[in-house]
Order: C-alpha cells, then structure tokens, then sequence
C-alpha cells in the first residue's frame, strides 16, 4: 500500500497561460499530483527549468520533454519505493539528474514528482499536509506579505519596484488578516479609479495602474490604508519587492528613478522612504552577487526586514555565505528554486536555527496548488506570500489557509516576527 506503483506527468498550464508539469504519483489505493511553478524574474543561481526549446507550436515553452522524462526514467527508477521515505526519494532524484542546477531531468520535472509524493504520503497516512513537515504540533499562521500593486517585471507600467505589498501586523488570527488587506485592497481600488486609472491586475493581481513613480504608488498606499481606518506602520505595514537584479548596470542601480545611481545615493533613498513610509520588509534591494551592498544595508538600516530571494534561491550553500557575509535578516523560500521538498525543508530549517524569517513565497507563474499554504503552516514560517486577492490561482493558497485555521480551532495564533 505505500509502495509507489507508477508515476505520470503531464503538461497543464500555469497562470500566465505558460505550459507546466503536473506529476501524478500512484500507490496501491491512493494517487495525489502537484503542479510545479514557474518565475518571471528569475535569480542565476535557480535550479533549472527544463523546456522544449524547439517545439514552435508553443513558441519554445512546452514541457513535453520533461513530461515524457517522468513517464518514463524517474517512475522506472522510484517504482517500489517506500512513498513516506521522502529524503531518500528526493535523494535519488538528484542522482539521477547528476548536475549541480537539475539541468539534465530539470527542476520542474523533479520539483512536481517530490511534492506529489510528499502529498501522497499525507493522503495515505489520513493526516493534513501541514502536520507532515517540521512542525508536530502548536502550530501558528503565517502573516499574510499581500502584493497589492505590481510593477518590474510583474507588469507592464512604469514602476521601478516590482511589488508593492501590505502586511497586517496587528492582526490577531489569519481571518483578521485577511479581513484587514480586504478593506485596503477595495479602498486602494477606489482611490485609483479615482485618479482616471486603470484597476486592472498584473501577474500576481495587485493592481497594474500607469503610474510611473515608486512614491506615487506608496502615497495611494498610505492614502488607502488610511481610508480603512487603520494606522501605517502599525496595523499595517508596507513591504517591497525591489528585484533589484533587474535594475542594477555598471555597479550603479536605477532603483528610485530611471537614472542609475552609486549604491551610497541607493541606499540614502532607501532610507528616505523607509522614514517617509514606515516601510517594514525590502526584499532583493540589491543585486544577487553584489554581497557588498547588501551587507552596506544592513549595517546602515536597522528594524526592517532585508529579505533574500535571488540572492539565496533557497540554496543552502548561498544561505550560509550570505549569513557570514551578514547580508540579510530573512529569507524567501521558493520551492522551485531549489527543486525538491527535502533541500527546501533543509534551507528552512538553517534559516530558522540562525535566526532568520522565513517567507513561504508562490511564483509569478503559479497554479490552484496550495502545497506552499500547508509548507508554511508545517514549518513555522512567519510569513507567506502569494500575491493579492485576485486571481483564483493566488486565492486558492489564501483560502486553505483559511482551512486550515478552522481546523486548529479558536486558540491558533499568528507567527510571530522578528
């Protein structure tokens, strides 16, 4: 009965309307299947997405490769194994790729079969996803990190910052949470409407208006979080998403404006709206291999969150440079990056012994999967980010959630921050 008996892929589609894996693993009685994501502002040192690059049907981006890799190769090689022996079966799938970044299997193929085994294990035991990861039990909610408007690569207006995001600190359970971001999301739209501007959504649903200006985007924030009723930078705090990788030429960044400055003026900026907006959490401020910026930060910005994701790519080895280097007090941790549960759950736990947030992220590219609800939820991550209240995709994480507060019961409590 825990044997895995086959494993088959198939290609679906994620969010951007992009083809994707799904792996469906089977045992004697039970199957579970996982859909792998996929990023648009992508850090170098990410496990690889393998695609197939000569297919013109679907403009390089089909998955057929890695499709036909699972069906054959890697059930060939799991078929027998113990389904609850995670560890060693994400083993072999590493061996079996034999590379440094996945590229000979890819990460997406690898990625999709781990996290359908992981759900089959749980399905098999009748235990909840969350309840199979780090955390027995006293479990607590992750904060909600709600992106509300996109710009970057995320869309296509003129925003230098690729997400703008509230996070509801003063919420006392995940319902309120999401309650408060409710109330300032519709506000935010009215304010926009407002302005003459377009409410449409960008990749991850935050809101898309023709604004060109980072402050013009943090002042309709604040606006509309005062509209709600609540305090900024106490009820509800602002965070960023920087991508800075994708503004960064010549050891000169063009992060606050289109002109690229020293990364002394970067960081004054950075300073100047921090005061200016009680701005909580920045992520990727800096680029991915500038360890000297990020460790400048730092030292000059203290009591915000400096959060890693193109830097780390929930790499162990890039984690443990980065904590000597001093480089960030967080950390985002994307599945895909890496490319199976087990190296992921491996990068939380050091996170977490070090003493860094961990931050369960989706990608701009996601599905209805909402293994990285339960992933955040059994690891005792404090925050989750998974875009804004719209698109099913995005709300499909929000809603189990939801689920799985109503299970703990009345007395579960939200994570706390450090």
């Amino acid at each position: 009965m825990n044997k895995i008996q086959k494993i088959k892929a198939r290609q679906v589609f994620d969010s951007r309307g992009n083809p994707t894996i799904e792996a469906e693993v089977y045992s004697k009685n039970f199957s579970a299947s996982a859909i792998c994501p996929s990023g648009a502002s992508t850090g170098t040192f990410e496990a690889f997405e393998k695609r197939d690059k000569n297919n013109k049907k679907y403009l390089g981006k089909s998955v057929f490769g890695v499709v036909n890799l699972v069906n054959t190769k890697i059930s060939k090689k799991l078929k027998g194994f113990n389904v609850h022996d995670q560890e060693r079966i994400d083993t072999i799938l590493i061996n079996l790729d034999g590379t440094k970044q996945k590229t000979s299997l890819g990460a997406n193929a690898i990625l999709a079969v781990s996290m359908a085994v992981k759900k089959l294990s749980a399905k098999i035991k009748k235990v909840p996803l969350y309840k199979t990861f780090l955390v027995k039990n006293n479990f607590k909610l992750p904060y909600p990190l709600m992106n509300i408007i996109n710009g970057g690569a995320h869309a296509n207006n003129g925003l230098r910052i690729q997400e703008f995001m509230i996070r509801p600190d003063k919420a006392k359970n995940f319902t309120e949470a999401m309650q408060i971001c409710f109330i300032v999301i519709n506000n935010l739209r009215n304010l926009i409407k407002k302005k003459g501007l377009s409410t449409s959504v960008g990749d991850e649903g935050g809101f898309a208006p023709m604004i060109n200006s980072n402050e013009e985007a943090l002042n309709l924030i604040v606006d509309a979080i005062k509209k709600s009723g609540l305090k900024n930078g106490k009820d509800v705090s602002i965070c960023l998403d920087v991508a800075a990788n994708e503004l960064y030429k010549k050891k000169k960044y063009s992060i606050h404006s289109k002109k690229f400055i020293s990364i002394e003026q970067s960081i004054k900026k950075y300073k100047k709206i921090i005061d200016k907006y009680k701005i909580k959490s920045i992520e990727d401020p800096f680029a991915e291999n500038d360890w000297i910026s990020w460790n400048k930060i730092m030292k000059k910005i203290k009591n915000v969150q400096i959060v890693g994701d193109d830097l780390y790519v929930t790499n162990l080895e890039r984690l443990k440079k980065g904590f000597l280097n001093n480089s960030s007090n967080s950390i985002l941790i994307k599945l895909n990056q890496i490319g199976t549960v087990s190296e992921t759950l491996e990068v939380i736990k050091f996170a977490q012994i070090i003493g860094f947030n961990t931050i369960i992220s989706h990608r701009s590219g996601d599905s209805e999967d909402t293994f990285i609800s339960d992933l955040a939820v059994g690891t005792n991550s404090n925050q989750i980010k998974t875009g804004s209240l719209a698109r099913s995709e995005r709300v499909a994480k929000y809603n189990q959630l939801l689920r799985i507060e109503e299970q703990l019961g009345k007395k579960i409590k939200m994570n706390k921050i450090h």
